[in-house]
C-alpha cells in the first residue's frame, strides 16, 4: 500500500547577526571614539591656523607639537596598564577629561605664554595617549567577536570622513571664530569622547572591571604585555612591517610628495590630490574590510599594507600625475585592509586581561618610531638625493610586509577563522 511521504522541512539560513550599527551600546562608542579622532586630527590643524594668522610662531609650533608627541609617547604605555588594571571605561574617560581640560589652557596661552601652551600640549598629548589602548579594549568589551571586524571598519570610516571633511569645515568656522575659540570647541570634543560611551557589555566576559588584589608595579605589569604579545608571532612580524612602513615609507612620501610637487609638476594641486586620494581610498578600504572575510586574512592584510610601495615609486619618475594619485588611492586602500583585521585579530586572540597592554605596545611601537623616520628621511634625500632614497623606502614596503607574511600564523593572524559554508 502506496504511502504519500511526509513533506520535507526546507532548509533555510539562520537569521544573520544584527548590524553593530543598530547597537546602542556600540554606536555611544562608536560616537566617542569619532570625537577623540576628530579633536587629535584639528589640533595641528588649528595650531596651523594661529600660524597663519601670527599668534603663534612656527618654532613654537615645533615645540608645542613635540610636547603632545611626548606626552602620546610618556602616557601610552601607563594608560595600557591602567586599563588592563582597572574599568576601561574610566580609563577613557579621565584620559579624555584631561585632554578636554589642555584645550582652554592652549586658548589662553595663545599669544601669550609659550611655557603655558607647552605644558597644555603634553596634557593633550597624554590624554590621547592613554586612551588608545582602553578604546581598543573597550571595543571587545562591547561588540561581540563575530561584529567586531564590522566595528572596526566602522569606527574607521568615520575617522577618516572626518579627516576628508575636517579640513573645509575648520577653515569655514575659522572665517567667523577666532582660533581660541576653535581650541574651545576642540576641547568639546573630547568632552563628548569623554562622557558619551557607556560600560562594556555581554561581551565584557572576562574583562577586568574591579581591580585585583596585590598588583605588581606598572613596569612589571608592562613587561607582562610584552610577554604576551611575544606569545604571537603574528603580532610581532604585523607590528615590526607596520612599523617599518610607517617609519620609512610614509616617512619619506611625507617629505618628498611637497617637494615633487613644487618642483617637478610646478604645482601644489598635486600634493593635496595625493593626499585626497589616499583620504579617499581609505574610505573604500574600510567599506570593503566591513564585508570582507578572506580564508587568509593575515595574507590579504600584509598585501594590503605593501600596496603603499607603490606611493614612493610614483614619486621616483616623472609620471603624469593621474599616476600618482592613483598610486595614493591604492595606498589608501590597502593601508585599511591591514589595518581593520588588525585591530580584530588583536581584540580575538589577545588575553582579555591584556589587550589594552598590547595595543599599547602596538601604538607605541609604530608611533613612536615615526618621528625618527621623519627625521633621518630629509638628511637622507639631501645626501643620497630623493630618487635613491624612495626607491629604498619602497623596496621596504614591499619586502618587509612580504617576508612577514611568511611567518606560519601570519596567514591568518593567529588561528584559522571559522567561515560558514
Amino acid at each position: 500500500m502506496a504511502t504519500t511521504p511526509a513533506p520535507t522541512k526546507s532548509k533555510s539560513r539562520p537569521p544573520g547577526p544584527r548590524s553593530v550599527l543598530r547597537d546602542i551600546a556600540f554606536l555611544r562608542l562608536w560616537a566617542g571614539t569619532t570625537a577623540s579622532g576628530l579633536a587629535t586630527w584639528a589640533l595641528p590643524f588649528v595650531l596651523g591656523l594661529a600660524v597663519l594668522q601670527r599668534e603663534l610662531g612656527a618654532v613654537g609650533l615645533g615645540l608645542v607639537l613635540a610636547a603632545r608627541t611626548a606626552g602620546f609617547l610618556a602616557a601610552v604605555a601607563v594608560g595600557g596598564v591602567l586599563a588592563d588594571r582597572h574599568s576601561r571605561r574610566a580609563v577613557v574617560l579621565w584620559s579624555a577629561l584631561a585632554a578636554a581640560a589642555a584645550a582652554p589652557l592652549l586658548a589662553v596661552g595663545l599669544g601669550r605664554s609659550l611655557l603655558l601652551m607647552t605644558v597644555a600640549a603634553a596634557l593633550a598629548g597624554a590624554g590621547q595617549g592613554a586612551c588608545r589602548p582602553a578604546f581598543q579594549a573597550l571595543t571587545a568589551e562591547v561588540v561581540d567577536p563575530g561584529r567586531r571586524q564590522q566595528a572596526n571598519a566602522a569606527t574607521t570610516l568615520a575617522v577618516r570622513s572626518s579627516t576628508l571633511a575636517g579640513p573645509a569645515l575648520t577653515a569655514l568656522l575659522a572665517a567667523f571664530v577666532d582660533v581660541a575659540t576653535l581650541l574651545l570647541g576642540i576641547g568639546l570634543l573630547w568632552l563628548v569622547a569623554a562622557l558619551l560611551p557607556g560600560r562594556g557589555g555581554p561581551a565584557a566576559a572576562g574583562a577586568p572591571d574591579a581591580p585585583r588584589p596585590q598588583r605588581a608595579s606598572l613596569r612589571a605589569e608592562f613587561v607582562d604585555g610584552i610577554r604576551e604579545a611575544r606569545r604571537h608571532p603574528w603580532f610581532l612580524v604585523g607590528l615590526g612591517a607596520l612599523t617599518a612602513v610607517i617609519a620609512l615609507g610614509y616617512s619619506a612620501t611625507s617629505v618628498a610628495l611637497p617637494l615633487i610637487s613644487r618642483d617637478r609638476y610646478a604645482t601644489e594641486w598635486v600634493l593635496a590630490a595625493a593626499t585626497t586620494a589616499y583620504t579617499v581610498g581609505a574610505l573604500g578600504g574600510a567599506l570593503l574590510t566591513a564585508r570582507l572575510r578572506p580564508r587568509s586574512q593575515g595574507w590579504v592584510a600584509f598585501a594590503g599594507l605593501a600596496a603603499y610601495g607603490f606611493a614612493p615609486l610614483s614619486l621616483m619618475l616623472p609620471v603624469h600625475p593621474a599616476v600618482v594619485i592613483g598610486a595614493y588611492a591604492l595606498a589608501g586602500i590597502g593601508i585599511e585592509l591591514f589595518n581593520v583585521p588588525w585591530f580584530t585579530a588583536t581584540q580575538r586572540e589577545v588575553a582579555p586581561d591584556k589587550l589594552a597592554r598590547v595595543s599599547s605596545l602596538d601604538f607605541l611601537v609604530s608611533y613612536g618610531l615615526a618621528p625618527v623616520g621623519l627625521a633621518l628621511i630629509a638628511p637622507a634625500i639631501h645626501t643620497f638625493g630623493v630618487t635613491p632614497v624612495l626607491g629604498a623606502c619602497a623596496a621596504v614596503c614591499f619586502l618587509v610586509p612580504a617576508a612577514a607574511a611568511l611567518v606560519p600564523t601570519a596567514r591568518h593572524f593567529g588561528r584559522p577563522v571559522r567561515h560558514d559554508a
